[in-house]
């Protein structure tokens, strides 16, 4: 597996979780990087990106309450995520790739991903 995301679970409105991706020191350090979800019956959506230098962005719908990071040491990407609401339930999923513009062109295969569950 070469990118493993993890971290979910089952939180109440308000909320907050904190997603890991860990991905290979060959796949982390050549990439931009993003979060992606998938709620049922919906369209993946990127949520946030980081980019290899540091910028970052977010979907207007998770601005102000998550943010993205990544520690190079670790070859870790994160996700936190506070004041969390019930239309965030989706599979969050990371994956690697090029920054086009606010889009994160990937090049990898995508992983199970981790459910995040948010009751109202």
């Amino acid at each position: 597996v070469q990118l493993q995301a993890s971290g979910g679970g089952l939180v109440q409105a308000g909320g907050s979780l904190r997603l890991s991706c860990a991905a290979s020191g060959s796949i982390f350090s050549a990439n931009d990087m993003g979060w992606f979800r998938q709620a049922p019956g919906k369209q993946r959506e990127l949520v946030a990106s980081i980019a290899r230098g540091g910028n970052t962005n977010y979907a207007d719908s998770v601005k102000g309450r998550f943010t993205i990071s990544r520690d190079n040491a670790k070859n870790t990407l994160y996700l936190q995520m506070n004041n969390l609401k019930p239309e965030d339930t989706a599979v969050y999923n990371c994956n690697a790739g090029s920054l086009i513009g606010k889009s994160l062109a990937v090049s990898y295969y995508w992983g199970q991903g981790t459910l995040v569950t948010v009751s109202s």
